[in-house]
């Protein structure tokens, strides 16, 4: 459904669906992953991916910055100071102005830590940044993170590369109830289904990394979730049946011979 796109900070895409750049065997790796997936928006972990060093491989040298649209993002930062510098930085090296800002709280759960989350966001929103946050699936807060700016709301759907699938949907439905811009589910997606469960709760785009980078055939799997987003927001466009209690025969009982 071409008419049918991904507004975020005024631009549009047609792939709702977002991928990471990390985990994989190689950048070549990625790059096809990528394209099998079909997206347009591919996450960049500043601390941890390659980007300026010539003597050794180099992202952007397969997942070209004219074929995706880059998103930095702050993976690995532990308070609102570390994440506003890191962002600031990437700014001035690669004039990026639309981020994702993720705070965590610990090494164990890669929990986001709201309160750092909320001061990291309103310091980048003011420095002009178009920030897409991921968050807790606490649809107070994600309606806090709305009302001072963000311009995308990521709640998880459960914890960072674990894989569990969406694991509270009443939460996700409530947010996406009440959004006026984007939400976008991020982390603990582990196959097809748990895209196309996102997007049948309306959610707005999936982001993963792990599901796609440590599946034993990557590239299939990255296909395999291109499918699950489109069928997941096709279902959810086209409004599923109530459910009943009990059976409803497809064909009339009344006038049977």
């Amino acid at each position: 459904m071409p008419e049918d796109r991904l507004m975020i900070a005024g631009r549009a895409y047609d792939s709702r669906l977002i991928v990471g750049t990390g985990k994989y065997a190689s950048y070549a790796q990625n790059a096809e992953a990528a394209r099998a997936a079909g997206a347009e928006i591919v996450t960049v972990a500043l601390r941890r991916v390659n980007l300026s060093n010539p003597d050794e491989d180099r992202l952007q040298d397969h997942v070209s910055p004219k074929e995706f649209t880059y998103l930095p993002n702050t993976a690995g930062c532990f308070n609102a100071d570390e994440a506003v510098r890191t962002l600031r930085l990437a700014r001035e090296a690669g004039g990026w102005d639309l981020v994702k800002l993720e705070v965590l709280s610990d090494q164990k759960t890669l929990y986001p830590d709201m309160e750092e989350t909320m001061i990291a966001a309103k310091d980048l929103i003011k420095d002009g940044f178009e920030v897409m946050v991921y968050c807790s699936d606490d649809p107070v807060f994600a309606r806090k993170l709305e009302d001072v700016g963000c311009c995308a709301i990521m709640p998880l759907g459960s914890l960072i590369g674990s894989g569990l699938g969406i694991q509270n949907p009443l939460n996700i439905r409530l947010i996406v109830e009440q959004a006026r811009v984007p939400v976008i589910v991020d982390a603990g997606v582990g196959t097809a289904s748990d895209a196309a469960e996102a997007m049948e709760l309306g959610c707005d785009g999936v982001l993963m990394n792990t599901a796609i980078a440590e599946a034993k055939d990557p590239i299939l799997m990255a296909s395999a979730m291109k499918h699950a987003v489109i069928a997941g927001r096709e279902a959810y466009l086209a409004g599923r049946m109530g459910r009943k209690r009990y059976a409803d025969p497809s064909s009339p009982l009344a006038g049977l011979i």
